[in-house]
């Protein structure tokens, strides 16, 4: 039970016993008051029966042939019948009984347990009655106490429906009061579950002197939290750059680039075409020797940067002077005019430099599917390349691919293949295991292919049109979809990933918590991820998408981290569950300790993050033996299955 709602039970009991005690004090008083008056009554009436009986003797004393005691039976009888007696008895000296009268007439406006439990308890009135100088006899009289029950009844009902009125004021009044004092302790409340959640967030500080102490000390920890993981965030990004970077350029090194290049080509969820360019920088020896080893290395910096200033584009350094960029999604009938493009940037920021005139480059950009190796996507392009240099100063060669693989489609084609998969859900759902390092199932990753007119497309193949039709946000719903029917076929836990465009999407957004509320049942089994550059690319976005939907998922991660996970120390308030590596850090992880040792830094920043950490796309026996020792907590590609 909630310590507000112990508090409120306290304060409630502690009124109703303050009420309930000074009701029954006032009764009692009441009561005791009422038997004192009655007893008065009593004594009082029974001294002027008394009285009169006496009169009435002395009256008739002379006539010795009254009888006296008829004429006083009748006077008492009288005075009994128009009184409001329950008792009347006169008794001669030796106690023979001269008048006995009774009622038993019931108390009928009061309940019978109010009856009992007052139980009033008067005293009867007795007074001696004299004939002459003769003792006549004894008077008891005790007077009917109905009228005495119902007095005190009706004053206990006023009474309580006083404490009654008092109590709901007081209840109302108590409440507002209670809830401003709590305001502060529920705040704090949220505080505490948001650090065992890894949320570390501050709250303001109360008024309450107690309550802000503890406050105060928890806003500590958070802004300690905060600034630990911003300095060992830092320190990644600074070893990420040490072992992945050319230090000239910016870009990749060669062999981080290779392995990047190598696992976009093998991913089945990459765009199934894409394209890569090369600028080879001539005579840069002369270039050094000339303008200096400074003002060179900001030259190919310069060149660099206009090179890959494309934001869905990966570049890297060969070698001294060759730079190179890999496009992912680029398709063939906008790779002219994207190699253009890049070819003008070049060109401008060359034209810029002083000593324009004395560099010598060449352009050369070949497309590729994801069917190439790196090998012969390389070759291909030092071919190109070396057709360039033929053509002289600035030379430009474009050779595009030719993949008859899968016959071309035009655009309204691709069209009417979605809209009609999305409409009927008839895509060809696979499930990937994830696995622990030991074996166990962590979950299954859903992957969707599209089979039309015969063919299999993966999603590589068609998620650049359903991107162009804008039919993501229909694609990602389609999939949460599949993956709540999955679960609940007894697929066990179905990892589902959401695209980043779709995050910006208010309408998906309440359509999805829709249908996750109505599947709450299944949702304790569903984990949902976002890819990391589309959560750094907007991490607004991420964010509301995050605390609006991960109330309603078992679990929520970020894939494909790595690269950029230095940006992700910002998101330390959302409390996320999981993340997973990109395979591009572990191509060569057995071979290569730069990686092994970065890779090792961001898996122990990500469990000071409380993340579970899973490695992506192990494909070798050498990769999954090394995993344990980095820290990984399960991993998934070929060798999970």
């Amino acid at each position: 039970m909630s310590l507000i709602k112990q508090l409120w039970i306290a304060i409630a009991t502690l009124t109703m016993f303050a009420l309930g005690g000074s009701l029954v004090v006032s009764t009692l008083n009441a009561r005791q008051y009422l038997e004192q008056q009655l007893t008065t009554k009593n004594s009082d009436n029974a001294n002027i029966l008394a009285q009169s009986v006496q009169s009435l003797l002395k009256e008739k004393t002379d006539n010795a042939d009254d009888d006296i005691e008829g004429i006083v039976h009748t006077m008492l009888r009288t005075q009994f019948d128009i009184g409001h007696y329950r008792q009347i008895s006169l008794v001669d000296p030796n106690d023979k009984s001269i008048v006995d009268f009774h009622s038993d007439t019931p108390i009928e406006r009061v309940p019978a347990w109010f009856v009992k439990l007052a139980s009033i308890k008067e005293l009867p009135g007795i007074a001696h009655v004299q004939n002459g100088w003769n003792q006549f006899g004894k008077l008891t009289v005790v007077s009917h106490s109905s009228y005495v029950y119902e007095a005190l009844w009706n004053n206990t009902r006023h009474l309580l429906w006083w404490f009654l009125i008092t109590a709901i004021i007081a209840g109302l009044f108590g409440t507002i009061l209670l809830g401003r004092i709590t305001t502060p302790l529920r705040t704090l409340v949220k505080h505490a579950k948001a650090i065992g959640e890894r949320r570390f967030i501050t709250s303001p500080e109360p008024w309450i002197a107690e309550l802000k102490v503890v406050v105060r000390a928890m806003n500590a920890l958070s802004d300690r939290v905060r600034q630990m993981l911003a300095e060992e965030a830092q320190r990644l990004e600074n070893l990420r750059r040490q072992i992945h970077e050319d230090p000239v350029t910016g870009l990749l090194e060669r062999r981080q680039f290779l392995n990047t290049l190598s696992s976009r080509l093998a991913d089945p969820k990459a765009p199934a075409q894409g394209a890569m360019l090369i600028l080879r920088i001539g005579k840069l020896t002369e270039l050094n020797r000339d303008l200096g080893r400074a003002d060179t290395d900001k030259l190919l910096h310069t060149l660099a940067q206009a090179l890959s200033n494309d934001p869905d584009t990966t570049g890297g350094r060969l070698n001294g002077s060759d730079l190179v960029l890999f496009a992912p999604s680029v398709v063939e009938a906008g790779f002219s005019s994207w190699v253009e493009s890049v070819a003008a940037r070049i060109h401008a920021a060359a034209d810029e430099q002083a000593n324009a005139d004395m560099l010598n480059f060449a352009i050369a950009a070949v497309s590729c599917s994801r069917t190439d190796t790196v090998a012969s996507t390389l070759v291909r392009l030092d071919t190109a390349l070396a057709q360039a240099e033929l053509e002289g100063n600035r030379g430009l060669r474009i050779e595009k691919l030719r993949d008859d693989a899968h016959p071309t489609r035009t655009q309204e084609q691709w069209r009417e293949i979605l809209t009609t998969a999305l409409a009927n859900n008839s895509f060809q759902v696979s499930l990937c295991p994830v696995r622990t390092v030991e074996g166990e199932l962590i979950h299954n990753e859903e992957l969707n292919d599209l089979p039309a007119d015969g063919t299999v497309f993966s999603i590589g193949d068609f998620l650049p049109w359903v991107t162009r039709f804008g039919l993501l946000d229909r694609m990602d719903y389609a999939a949460v979809q599949t993956a709540l029917y999955r679960i609940k076929s007894g697929a066990g836990p179905v990892a589902v990933a959401i695209s980043a465009k779709t995050l910006q999407d208010g309408h998906f957004v309440t359509k999805l918590i829709s249908l996750l509320r109505a599947n709450s049942g299944l949702v304790e089994h569903l984990w949902i991820e976002v890819a990391e550059d589309g959560v750094v690319r907007n991490p607004a976005a991420f964010r509301a998408f995050s605390l609006a939907v991960k109330p309603f998922a078992s679990k929520f991660g970020i894939k494909h981290a790595g690269p950029q996970f230095s940006a992700l120390g910002d998101l330390h308030d959302l409390g996320l569950d999981y993340l997973k590596v990109d395979t591009s850090l572990l191509r060569d992880i057995d071979q290569n300790e730069g990686n092994q040792s970065f890779v090792r830094s961001l898996v122990m920043l990500a469990h000071t993050l409380g993340f579970v950490v899973i490695a992506e796309g192990i494909d070798r026996p050498e990769q999954q033996a090394i995993l344990d020792d980095l820290g990984f907590d399960g991993f998934t590609g070929p060798q999970a299955g």
